[in-house]
């Protein structure tokens, strides 16, 4: 498979001692949002295989679709620019909201600035036709004004984004030979939000050596729903395996994608100031909570384990989330000024 060198690899590993974690159970993190500032997070992996197709196909631009705060339409559109590519985002957002100037909070500032072209899109459009019926509409208008777009799926997570996962596996195998002190990993964890990180994941245990179990917290959908997206993008890949076989999807979307509780924020926040790793709150924050949960309810399930938590990035978007979180932070440290 061709694709272009856009992130910082291999991401590190090492020891995360959160709280709330049982005794006789190791848990690891795996830096995936040290994949590089501008493009931070698990998407470069899916990019590095996309946009390398879209320039072997001679596209002078990318269509892509998401949440208003999406991390891949930001990371699409700073890698798009990167190879010379104009980018053009279609972002979810609020009925109140689709009318007027999103703004230039989080990710938003990013895009915006490598001069990425956003529309916008009402949640109830959204529904109603659906990503790839929107995705088709504007790479047909785009054609008509005489571009040739290259139409990248939510999260980039279809057959070829895969890729970045399968080789994500091959990185940790390669890392776990080299003498990286885990030595053996029980589990991998993840969030799993458009399902094309926990495809490549579970994929590339199951067809490698490492054996190890996968468990994929869902943001979004249930899990038949991802066993069902994830196992068509297995049949694309021609791939002789069975989501439910090799993938256990678990339910983390608590108050809906995107909403945070005060409970996952306050975990966030105790993260944070427990290990210096910063989560964000639409993804690795609700897998990270719902996991602590699930090893409560069944601390011998864990015993003697290893675990691999992925970080899959996404800080960007803890700018959204300001005002839930000042009450938060102040409670810590309230500032003060400084007598001179």
């Amino acid at each position: 498979r061709i694709r272009y060198s856009l992130g910082i690899f291999p991401t590190p590993i090492h020891r995360w001692d959160v709280p709330g974690v049982p005794e006789g159970c190791e848990l690891w993190i795996k830096r995936d949002d040290l994949t590089g500032m501008q493009l931070s997070g698990n998407k470069v992996r899916k990019l590095e295989f996309l946009l390398a197709d879209a320039k072997a196909q001679g596209c002078d631009c990318v269509v892509t679709i998401g949440g208003v705060q999406s991390n891949h339409c930001r990371a699409t559109a700073v890698a798009a620019r990167y190879l010379g590519l104009d980018s053009h985002l279609i972002l979810r957002t609020s009925l109140e909201g689709v009318d007027q100037d999103p703004g230039l909070v989080g990710n938003l500032l990013v895009s915006r600035m490598v001069g990425a072209q956003l529309e916008m899109v009402t949640r109830e459009e959204y529904i109603q036709l659906g990503s790839e019926e929107l995705l088709r509409q504007l790479g047909a208008r785009l054609e008509t004004e005489g571009r040739k777009p290259y139409l990248i799926p939510v999260g980039g997570s279809n057959a070829l984004g895969t890729w970045g996962y399968l080789e994500a596996v091959a990185e940790l195998e390669r890392q776990l030979a080299g003498g990286c002190p885990i030595g053996t990993v029980d589990e991998l964890v993840t969030a799993s939000g458009s399902g094309g990180t926990a495809a490549g994941l579970a994929l590339g245990c199951h067809l490698s050596d490492l054996k190890c179990k996968v468990r994929a917290y869902g943001v979004c959908d249930d899990p038949s729903y991802f066993h069902g997206h994830i196992q068509s993008i297995f049949d694309q890949l021609s791939a002789p395996a069975s989501s439910p076989d090799i993938l256990q999807c678990e339910q983390a979307k608590g108050r809906g994608y995107a909403v945070s509780s005060d409970d996952e924020l306050e975990l966030i926040q105790q993260v944070a100031l427990t290990t210096g790793v910063v989560l964000d709150p639409v993804y690795s924050g609700k897998a990270l909570y719902m996991l602590l949960k699930d090893m409560a309810a069944d601390p011998l399930e864990w015993l003697g384990k290893k675990v691999v938590f992925i970080h899959t990035g996404g800080l960007l978007g803890m700018y959204d989330k300001c005002r839930q979180l000042q009450p938060l932070t102040e409670g810590l440290n309230k500032a003060s000024r400084f007598v001179v």
